[in-house]
């Protein structure tokens, strides 16, 4: 049996899962808000963790392995959480220690970016492929490499913080830095995007959907903008035009670079891939070298919505 926690900067799951051949069957899943300070949550999870296996008659000792799933940057050598940009005050956190005391198995702790290439690499979309490359596009924008068949992770484990690249000298703030490609590309980003482009229509009297006055715009959010552009908003349409815009400026830069056989995009990509995909191909065509572009394919995410579950899990399956 295995025991993944993945955590994230608004949400976390515990899951308890099986083993099978060629996949990994989830035997159950319990998910709540990251609203606590940071010990008080690691808590939470433990206990929920014991909860869950009691519940489903899982001895610790069946465990295999557990695997912690987290947004970075993180040590995996060391087992820390070292200050993500969306886990405000979990700094130094040795997560590791933590668990391996509480539960008494193995733990892999690993980037949630990793975690998820790493899933989508033997589960999802990218099975049969040994170059490959999987953006998280959620709540930030991290990224997992498995080069030549094998997780790339770089010297001190922050390979793939793709997130903190400068696209341009100002825009949206995302990884404590304006015009970043977190900034551009994540839920947070879209946001900020959306909020600038309604306050731009609203100045001049014109209506936006996904925004009724200047009082609505700190409840903009990327899913609310997404639906107005699928109910043919305009504004929001050109949000996300803008957001496949940076989208394509930063892949172009990765097919160059890497020579990759296989993009894969998780989470709001897989929700909004037609609001996307026309500016970001149109980039990409125009800025990556043809040979690399006709190599690659750029694809969702295979496990969809499961693949954080699959990413913990995935890793726990890898500490024996």
């Amino acid at each position: 049996m295995l025991l993944g926690f993945d955590i994230g900067g608004t949400k976390c799951a515990v899951l308890i899962g099986e083993q099978t051949p060629g996949n990994i069957r989830l035997v159950c899943k319990e998910a709540m808000p990251t609203d606590l300070p940071v010990y008080e949550m690691i808590e939470k999870l433990f206990a929920t963790a014991e909860r869950l296996l009691n519940q489903h008659q899982v001895a610790k000792t069946s465990l295999s392995g557990i695997g912690i799933s987290c947004g970075g940057p993180l040590s995996s050598k060391k087992g820390l959480i070292l200050s993500p940009p969306n886990l405000i005050g979990w700094d130094n956190v040795p997560i590791v220690k933590m668990a391996t005391e509480r539960f008494g198995r193995p733990v892999l702790l690993q980037n949630d970016a990793n975690a998820c290439a790493v899933a989508e690499w033997k589960y999802g979309a990218g099975r049969g492929y040994n170059n490959l490359m999987f953006l998280t596009f959620g709540t930030g924008m991290g990224a997992g490499l498995i080069l030549n068949g094998q997780l790339y992770s770089g010297i001190s484990d922050l390979a793939g913080e793709v997130g903190h690249i400068r696209l341009a000298d100002l825009g949206p703030v995302g990884f404590g830095k304006s015009g970043s490609f977190e900034g551009f590309c994540s839920g947070g980003g879209i946001a900020q995007i959306g909020q600038f482009k309604a306050r731009e229509m609203l100045q001049v009297g014109k209506a936006v959907a996904y925004c009724q006055n200047v009082g609505d715009l700190p409840l903009v959010t990327a899913k609310s903008i997404a639906e107005a552009a699928f109910a043919g908003d305009e504004t929001a349409k050109e949000v996300y035009r803008l957001c496949g815009y940076y989208l394509g400026k930063a892949l172009s830069l990765f097919i160059d670079m890497l020579n990759p056989e296989l993009i894969i995009l998780g989470s709001i990509y897989g929700r909004a891939e037609t609001l996307l995909r026309p500016a970001m191909m149109e980039v990409i065509e125009k800025e990556a070298y043809f040979e690399s572009v006709a190599a690659c394919s750029i694809v969702p995410a295979g496990l969809t919505e499961s693949v954080g579950d699959m990413a913990a899990l995935s890793l726990a399956t890898m500490c024996s």
